[in-house]
């Protein structure tokens, strides 16, 4: 067996060491370090930043526990609404920094520092929540329609049998109409609840030219296609009898170009929608220059009005009864605002946050960006991001079998196979540029309707288990793509929108579904998972173990792809004595250490007393 990475010094956002709660602005936080037994550290200093100015103050020694660590706490006057901080660690011959990425014995610059905000986080509910995204027309028909030939087919699509295998290039990926609606969503709910998930998050609901429906013809009813708004009323009162909650999906960047306010702007340029657009001298500005997407100007008042600024707006309208939605994703969000020299993507976000905050103050606001958020996350804008670079992307790079060609995401290049200190390098990048109450609530998954599924990726099953169990353990909102717990396959986003095997016995992997069942039940029964902080102990080139912790309770969490050689843990992670396996093989408890089995692949969960 090979040795943990020593402990060191540790500090992060969550209730450990920072009391939760948003502070206001004037307000003094105690702030705590833990230094581990055995560190040369002679003393600790906070350092902040006010006004762009460093402030430095002495931490005072808090307490000692038993085994020798120290716990160290200083005041941090929240001077700014976003109160950036650091330690200094004072040591014999020089001093280093403790940020969000880590202990350096170098100077660093502050944009990896921990923060504080006044900004309110994302609401509670989400800490605990696992999101299950809908792709309408593939999830279920309803029994009323299923088997039926008199429904329409509009102009644009192309029906298809249940059972036909998806587009995965071309034009016919947006027209294949499968004909699921919402009636059918809410006639499987059951299939949700015994699965474990709590928040049901429907990709757009609007009237549109494709099966995707992020060309929108209007934002005022839901398409008739799925229902119309009866439909969506009866889905969300049955979601929320059964205590969970329902996300929508908002396109602000864009409209269709049969949206209303574009026919009314092309038709007429003195009309009020034309100022909802970009123009040029010879037509419009499409999303990434597709002319079925004409993007809008959000430098138009009305627009604002109408869209995502009060009561009357878009965005405000669906959050109240009879709809009564939970939140919104917003789609390209990272674009949202900006063109050429142009950039108002904040005010939006914050115009959209301030609309929901004051129709449902418990409402959530989830980003779409496929790259780094960082810069879009740190003040009163969205509530966190879709998490592709801080979690996707590192996940799927450690897990790629050997020899992949698959491309990586977005990029003309194959996937390589990265080893696990990669993966751990990339995830603490990310994470350390955003502040913990963003960590906390990002949406990680393992694919959604834009990406192959991870069935696909991966081809074993095994592999699946260890990526979801690292999608459950890890710090933020798990989100999972209907059909990843069935075993669904498809080498695209597109090929990847497959319709829910209902009965077909033999597209539904029953093994996966309860892989997936027994996981979430832990999660959801574990509090640390949910609601803890983060410490990495291992990080090998097959396994990585990470330890979740609250006042309350310890959870240790070790994922492998591979056998590999175990690792040994200090006692003191359990100074009782007692473990209790969570999931997976169990730990060996001696004396004076804990060892974790060199299973793989393999999930390993155990609560520490």
């Amino acid at each position: 067996m090979t040795d943990a990475l020593p402990l060191e010094p540790h500090h992060d956002g969550s209730a450990l060491f920072v009391p939760p709660g948003t502070p206001a602005l004037g307000d003094v936080v105690p702030v705590r370090v833990r230094v581990p037994a055995g560190s040369s550290a002679r003393a600790v200093h906070l350092r902040s930043v006010r006004d762009g100015e460093p402030h430095v103050v002495p931490a005072r020694l808090d307490r000692t526990t038993d085994d020798g660590e120290r716990w160290y706490v200083a005041e941090l006057d929240v001077h700014n609404p976003v109160t950036s901080y650091r330690f200094l660690l004072d040591e014999p011959g020089g001093y280093r920094w403790l940020t969000q990425r880590g202990l350096h014995a170098r100077d660093v610059p502050d944009a990896t520092d921990f923060r504080v905000t006044v900004h309110a986080p994302a609401p509670d509910w989400a800490r605990d929540a696992v999101v299950y995204q809908v792709f309408p027309d593939r999830f279920a028909r309803s029994r009323d329609r299923d088997g039926r030939s008199d429904l329409r087919t509009p102009e644009w699509a192309t029906p298809a049998s249940w059972g036909d295998e998806p587009a995965a290039t071309g034009v016919a990926t947006s027209r294949q109409l499968y004909g699921g609606d919402l009636r059918g969503i809410e006639e499987r709910l059951d299939h949700l609840e015994r699965l474990g998930v709590d928040v049901l998050y429907l990709t757009p609901v609007f009237p549109a030219r494709s099966v995707h429906r992020y060309d929108a013809s209007t934002f005022d009813h839901v398409d008739p296609l799925l229902g119309g708004d009866e439909a969506l009323t009866s889905l969300s009162r049955a979601v929320h009898a059964r205590g969970m909650r329902i996300m929508g999906d908002l396109t602000t960047n864009h409209t269709g170009a049969g949206h209303e306010w574009f026919v009314r702007a092309r038709a007429d340029r003195a009309a009020p929608e034309a100022s909802f657009y970009h123009w040029t001298d010879d037509g419009y500005v499409g999303w990434l220059g597709h002319p079925s997407l004409p993007k809008l100007d959000h430098r138009s008042p009305e627009l604002a009005d109408r869209l995502v600024r009060g009561p009357g707006s878009v965005v405000a309208r669906w959050l109240r009864e009879p709809f009564a939605l939970d939140g919104w994703r917003i789609d390209v969000a990272n674009m949202t605002g900006r063109y050429r020299d142009l950039d108002l993507t904040h005010e939006v976000a914050r115009t959209v946050r301030a609309t929901m905050l004051a129709e449902r103050p418990d409402a959530l606001l989830v980003g779409e960006h496929f790259h780094d958020a960082s810069g879009d996350l740190d003040a009163g804008t969205w509530h966190a991001n879709m998490n592709y670079t801080g979690f996707t992307r590192p996940l799927w790079g450690w897990l790629t079998p050997p020899g992949s060609t698959a491309p990586v995401l977005g990029l003309p290049v194959a996937r390589p196979r990265r080893d696990g200190h990669a993966m751990v390098a990339s995830m603490r990048d990310f994470d350390a540029l955003v502040p913990w109450q963003v960590t906390a609530h990002q949406w990680n998954l393992l694919g959604s309707h834009d990406t192959p599924r991870i069935r696909t990726l991966l081809g074993d099953p095994a592999m699946v288990e260890v990526a979801l169990g690292l999608l459950l353990t890890y710090p933020g909102t798990p989100l999972l793509f209907a059909g990843d717990e069935v075993g669904a396959t498809g080498d695209t986003g597109e090929h990847g929108r497959v319709t829910m095997p209902w009965d077909d016995a033999g597209r539904w992997d029953s093994a996966t579904f309860e892989t997936y069942r027994r996981l979430l039940a832990v999660r959801r029964g574990t509090a640390a998972l949910r609601r803890g902080g983060l410490r990495w102990l291992a990080v090998e080139d097959d396994a990585v173990v990470l330890l979740r912790e609250t006042p309350d309770e310890r959870v240790l969490v070790a994922v492998a792809r591979g056998p590999w050689a175990g690792v040994v843990l200090p006692r003191s992670l359990a100074p009782a004595g007692d473990v209790a396996t969570l999931h997976g093989p169990d730990l060996t408890v001696a004396r004076d250490r804990l060892a974790v089995p060199g299973d793989g692949p393999a999930v390993g969960v155990w609560r520490l007393a």
